[in-house]
């Protein structure tokens, strides 16, 4: 089944959630847990640094972990990166650089010694083999107090339970492009090929995974992030419900069946995504929420500069 959340704050304003941003989402996603007990992820926004990336990394554990990260170092230094800052945590790695080439160049480079698991200017994906809560604690998730970020617990049925199969996805080589998905792309292996010929790289063989780097390679063309989710309802065939979030913005789309449940809920400070309404009722116990579900073989886009929604 799985379940898919997402929160963002219009232009900064913070009054009536008394929690904070990895709090909201880690408790959206520990009351439909029932949903997906497998795994749990998070694609956290935060304001960018001056002159510096967000890197994360999946590492070994051990003395493993200490090879890995040494490698992952040297890489970076010989694609003329300078590591700012760097700290381990769980099976990830993540760390801070100063870096002026280009991302996707840097990923390639990387990438031959150990698996990214996120890159870009603000945001910092999260994800491990366990449920919500314990990983929120592990992770610091709740710490968590951005601008914007999405979430997923998954119930695994075509791969295994790892942490590299979790949700969310980063779109390989784009910067702050990710991704979290209830349902199944029934045109993967069509659409994964005719990506790659154009270039795209994936890291998984999960389908969220094409979702993100679809996004991304359509924006590359050209595209605003608009465009590509109305494209996305048409080019994307199965029963999917997704999130998508940028520096800047959530988004999501539904398809034309809408098999997989997606509930809003909107107020004058957020924006706040569930797959269930008994998330959004996290957010605010005892109050009465008026939510909506869009509609059939929709899409929709909210910019955090002004919680405008844009879409059809």
């Amino acid at each position: 089944m799985c379940a898919i959340a997402g929160i963002l704050f219009k232009n900064g304003r913070r009054g009536k959630l008394r929690m904070t941003t990895g709090k909201a989402l880690t408790e959206m996603l520990d009351a439909t847990l029932h949903r997906g007990p497998d795994s749990a992820g998070w694609a956290l926004y935060r304001e960018p640094l001056a002159d510096q990336w967000r890197l994360r990394f999946f590492v070994g554990q051990g003395a493993r972990g200490e090879e890995d990260i040494g490698l992952i170092h040297s890489r970076l230094e010989s694609a003329g990166a300078r590591v700012v800052h760097g700290e381990r945590e769980g099976c990830t790695y993540g760390l801070f650089i100063r870096y002026s080439g280009d991302l996707l160049s840097l990923t390639h480079t990387v990438e031959r010694v150990c698996k990214p698991v996120s890159m870009g200017c603000s945001l910092d994906i999260i994800k491990d083999v366990g449920q919500p809560r314990e990983l929120a604690e592990r992770y610091a998730v709740t710490e968590f107090d951005g601008t914007h970020g999405i979430a997923h617990i998954r119930l695994a049925t075509e791969s295994g339970v790892h942490p590299d199969t979790s949700h969310p996805f980063w779109a390989s080589g784009f910067a702050d492009v990710a991704t979290v998905h209830n349902g199944q792309i029934t045109n993967y292996w069509i659409m994964r090929r005719r990506l790659e010929r154009r270039g795209m790289t994936f890291q998984t063989e999960n389908d969220t995974e094409l979702v993100a780097v679809y996004l991304a390679f359509r924006m590359s063309e050209g595209a605003s992030l608009e465009e590509a989710l109305e494209s996305s309802v048409e080019d994307l065939d199965g029963t999917f419900s997704y999130l998508v979030a940028t520096r800047d913005a959530i988004g999501y789309a539904k398809d034309p069946l809408a098999a997989k449940p997606l509930v809003v809920y909107e107020d004058d400070e957020l924006i706040a995504v569930s797959s269930e309404e008994v998330g959004l009722n996290r957010l605010f116990p005892g109050q009465s929420l008026e939510t909506r579900e869009p509609p059939p073989g929709t899409f929709g886009l909210w910019n955090r500069n002004d919680g405008a929604l844009k879409g059809a």
